[in-house]
Order: C-alpha cells, then sequence, then structure tokens
C-alpha cells in the first residue's frame, strides 16, 4: 500500500481526466472475499552464492528500480537467515499474500529477529535493522516470482508491455521515499513513476536504508533548502500551494536555462511512499535530517488540489481526500501545466503518461483479483473528514 496524500482545498481548474477518477464511491461489501485460491502457492528458496560472494548481486538490486549499492544491512540479514538455515536445518519458504515467509523456518525466524532487535539499544541502529529485514525477506521471497519492472507476477499477470516511457522534463526529479513495508508490493503505485519516466527522474529511496537516503540527501544538499519540496499535509506554515511556492521563486533559474541542471540543482519532489500510518514517521525522519543538513527542522511541504485515485477500488484508504502516490504525482505535473510559467514543458503529456499506467495497473490488478476469486471492492475505514 502506497502513501495517501492529504488533499485539500480542492481547485476547480484541475479534475484527472475519468480514465482514473472515481464516478461514485463504490458500495463495499461487509468483508471482502478471502479464499485459499487468493494465496500464492508456497516457494522454497535456495541461496545460492556467486562469484562475488554476495546472495545478491548489484544487478538484482538495482533491477527491482533501486539506484544505490546493494545495502550492506540487507546482505548482513541474508547472511543471517543462511546461517539460520544450518541451525535448524529448515529450508527457507515463502508464500501467501505479500510473499512472507511460511513453516517452521518462520517460527524460528520470528523469534531470533525479535531477540535481535531487542538487544540493539541505538534507535538509529533499530531503524535500519528493522528495514534491511523487511527487504531482504522480500527480496528473496519475490525471488523468480515477481517481474523486477512491475512487480507483479512475472508469468501470469505482468503489465510491462503496456507501459509507455516518456521523458520527465529535466527540471523535475521526483523522489519516492518509500516504506520497506511497501517495497515490491503488488499494488504499489509508486513504482510507476520509474516505470515511466526512468530511475534518474523519479528515483527510489528506502526509508531506513543508509545508501539510499545518503544518495538523496547528496542531492538535497546540492540543489538548496528553496529546491526540495514534500506533498506532505503538514499544518505548519511551511506548508504552502503549489502557486504560493511558485512565488518564492524557486524554480526561476530552471524554466529558461536547461544548464542549470548541469549542477544538479533540479526542483526536487519527495513523495512520501507508505501506509498513512508509517507516513508520520517518515516525515519526522525527513524532519530531523533536514534539521541536521539545514538548521532548520521543517520541510518545504506542498499541498494539492486533486480528486480520489481509481485505486481506492481496490484497498482501503484512511478517507476519500487522500490518495495513491501516483495520482499526486499526477495532480502535481497538471497543477504545474496549468500554470504559464510551465505551459510549454508539456507536462500535460508526462500527467497523461502516468496515468494511463495507472489504469494499466489498476486493470491488472482487477483480473487477478477476478480470477482469484476474490473481491474487487475494498471496504472503506471512515470517511469523516472528506473535504
Amino acid at each position: 500500500m502506497l502513501a495517501d496524500f492529504k488533499l485539500c482545498l480542492p481547485l476547480t481548474s484541475l479534475l484527472f481526466s475519468t480514465k482514473t477518477r472515481m464516478e461514485s464511491r463504490p458500495q463495499s461489501p461487509n468483508r471482502s472475499v478471502w479464499n485459499s485460491a487468493s494465496r500464492s502457492p508456497p516457494r522454497n528458496v535456495e541461496i545460492k552464492e556467486t562469484g562475488d560472494h554476495m546472495p545478491i548481486t548489484l544487478q538484482e538490486w538495482q533491477g527491482w528500480g533501486t539506484v544505490s549499492p546493494v545495502p550492506a544491512k540487507v546482505l548482513e540479514v541474508v547472511d543471517d537467515l543462511k546461517v539460520l538455515e544450518r541451525h535448524i536445518n529448515a529450508q527457507m519458504s515463502f508464500g501467501g499474500n505479500g510473499g512472507k515467509l511460511q513453516g517452521h523456518f518462520k517460527v524460528q525466524e520470528d523469534k531470533k529477529h525479535r531477540a535481535t532487535y531487542q538487544a540493539i539499544s541505538d534507535s538509529e541502529q533499530k531503524i535500519q535493522f528493522f528495514s534491511a529485514r523487511q527487504i531482504a525477506c522480500r527480496l528473496l521471497g519475490s525471488r523468480g516470482y515477481l517481474c523486477q519492472k512491475c512487480w507483479l507476477p512475472m508469468e501470469e499477470d505482468c503489465m510491462c508491455a503496456k507501459i509507455k516511457r516518456c521523458s520527465m522534463w529535466h527540471g523535475i526529479r521526483f523522489w519516492l521515499y518509500m516504506h520497506p513495508k511497501d517495497f515490491l508490493r503488488q499494488n504499489n503505485t509508486g513504482k510507476l513513476l520509474w516505470q515511466v519516466f526512468g530511475v534518474h527522474s523519479a528515483t527510489l529511496c528506502l526509508f531506513g536504508v543508509a545508501e539510499d537516503e545518503d544518495i538523496m540527501w547528496s542531492a538535497f544538499k546540492v540543489a538548496g533548502k528553496n529546491n526540495v519540496w514534500c506533498l506532505y499535509p503538514n499544518n505548519s506554515t511551511m506548508q504552502k500551494s503549489l502557486q504560493d511556492a511558485l512565488k518564492e521563486g524557486f524554480t526561476a533559474d530552471l524554466e529558461h536555462d536547461p544548464t542549470a541542471m548541469s549542477d544538479g540543482k533540479f526542483v526536487n519532489f519527495v513523495l512520501i511512499d507508505g501506509t498513512w500510518s508509517n507516513s508520520s514517521a517518515m516525515f519526522r525522519r525527513l524532519k530531523e535530517k533536514a534539521k541536521h543538513v539545514w538548521g532548520e527542522e521543517d520541510m518545504f511541504c506542498i499541498s494539492l488540489a486533486t480528486g480520489g485515485s481509481a485505486m481506492h477500488k481496490l484497498r482501503p484508504q484512511p478517507s476519500w481526500d487522500r490518495t495513491c502516490t501516483a495520482a499526486a504525482a499526477i495532480g502535481l505535473l497538471s497543477e504545474l501545466q496549468c500554470l504559464p510559467r510551465f505551459d510549454s514543458f508539456q507536462l500535460g503529456e508526462q500527467a497523461e503518461a502516468l496515468e494511463n499506467a495507472l489504469v494499466a495497473l489498476l486493470e491488472a490488478l482487477t483480473a487477478r483479483r477476478l480470477r482469484m476469486g476474490r473481491s474487487i471492492t475494498r471496504k472503506v475505514r471512515h470517511n469523516r473528514d472528506i473535504c
């Protein structure tokens, strides 16, 4: 599940096309339909050593959409899993929703990782261990099962042939700041950004992974604080509408001088890609790092004016005024296109390409649910704070 962006102050100038906009709220049944057919069969995983003595190669790691080196902490977790396999004489087995560990190995690994986590006293080390374990298990459980590009089962549901690449305007760079529990989730929409625009225009940064976060913050330092904006409903005075943000002049050089990007001063938009409950911790981490880098804890935040995403049909949202990551990016590009200073950059075409990819993902997920006998209408948790 992706980050949910609370979208307020609706503008009549921006509406999503009927491709992804909900016509009406679906009527949800009291409970979703779940049966044994909806769960993937157990998959045993054998960790083989490579020539570099690494169970996860750089090629495999970056094949999932990353740009960083293989995280050292992830490799440590994989090594620990190998040791546990030999110790209890049981092979790792993955299956079920999300490809989680199963069976006797899961029971023993759960005891071991909980004890390890409790023994760590440093809070930063705790975060890094938590993230590394989540990522390592997802990598191993998805190997040979999920397509590395679209994160869907490659033999039945791969949607890569339906994705059309599109060049992003050179003045913008998206950062998908993703929670490890959303890494390799099949209904994740953040992955669509780098599928459509490429990893250098839409870059994945995994929460708690030092290698990823170092790359992102190195780019932020070069760009400067005024060129880093987070799409997050922060209640502080640092939150602005996109139009108000433009009045600050944060793109004054970029819109007329393409060579300005040679020094790395892109306009950086951070999309927090995690569940609503996880996103608050992720935003706190961003603010703590901002204070360390710039001496000020608050980050500039942008509020958007968009409608609900079609992904509401397939997964629960805290409320109908929040939307998925891809829809937030579509809204951002669409609002920029509506402003005279940006109407020559074909941002509307880029928004449409991403919207088409979102439609393809929705269709693939819907077809998979129907094939497995699962409900295609998800229960709404609450709708009390609809704008």
